[in-house]
Parts: C-alpha cells; structure tokens; sequence
C-alpha cells in the first residue's frame, strides 16, 4: 500500500552554541531522525561518519556524543525546512513548505558561512531565508543514503570546504 503524504512539523531544535562559526542545514529530518529526536538518525545517512573523517575523530555513536562533535568543531546544525508534507522521507515529496526561522540561530552564533546538505535544501534556503538573512549558502552533495553515486571518500573532498 503507497505512503499517504503527511503534514509533518519539525521535531528537533537546533543545535549551535556561542561558538558556532558554520551552519550546516538539511532539508527536512527523515522519519529515522524524527524518531531519534536527533540529525541524520538513519543508520546509512554518511554524515557522522563523513564529519569524524573531515575532523579526525572517532564515528560517534550516541546523540550526546553527536552532540559534543558537531559543538567542538564550531558547527551550527538545522533544516531549511520547520514545517512540510512529505511522504515518508522523500525530499521530491515535500510540499507546503514552512521555513525554519534561521535568525533563531544567526542573532545569537558568530556564524561565518552556511551550507547546505543538498540541493533540497539549497531550494528551500534560498527561497525563505537568503532574502531573510542577505546571505548565500554553499550547497554541498547529499550524504543522504538515497545519493548512493558519492562514496564517503568523494564526500569528505567535496565537504572539506566546511573546516
């Protein structure tokens, strides 16, 4: 039986301190992120992976420790997207976007550059916030499992611009 889209509202607040310098934003928490509460919760997505490789620490593996990597290297983390229907996980699903609100983060982290992970995201930013906050983002290859042409190698060349 086909997913039925659903109206679905961001679950996770975002993560950035007084420290963060980079704002890394998805587009929208897939249904194993929405269900761990936490970014890039599917097992298969390469983003822990890809940022221990980019930082030269060990994969972490809990949330906290999740946490702790993405706060020690500076990095803010968020959606483009607070609020959409999508049908299961699917970015090509998503309609009646609402934007996250960005200023939540940018009024209160020194934050020097934006990218996004992904070219749904880059959709969604420069249309709700770039007029918003004047700032144009990065867009880098989906570590998303569904961009299987990109090996974890092949990203970590291409995300190195984050450091």
């Amino acid at each position: 039986m086909p997913q039925t889209p659903m109206p679905q509202v961001h679950p996770i607040p975002p993560l950035f301190d007084a420290e963060s310098r980079v704002l890394i934003l998805g587009s929208f928490p897939s249904i194993k992120s929405r269900e761990a509460m936490f970014f890039y919760g599917h097992p298969q997505n390469r983003f822990w992976p890809l940022l221990a490789l980019l930082t030269g620490e060990p994969a972490p593996q809990t949330v906290e420790e999740k946490r702790a990597l993405a706060l020690r290297h500076h990095f803010a983390l968020w959606d483009s997207i607070g609020q959409c229907t999508i049908t299961g996980s699917s970015d090509s699903s998503i309609r009646d976007v609402v934007p996250n609100d960005l200023r939540i983060i940018t009024e209160h982290a020194p934050i020097e550059r934006i990218f996004c992970n992904g070219n749904t995201s880059l959709k969604y930013y420069r249309r709700y916030n770039e007029p918003l906050l004047g700032r144009p983002a990065v867009v880098l290859p989906s570590t998303s499992p569904a961009n299987a042409a990109w090996s974890l190698q092949r990203l970590a060349e291409a995300w190195r611009v984050i450091l």
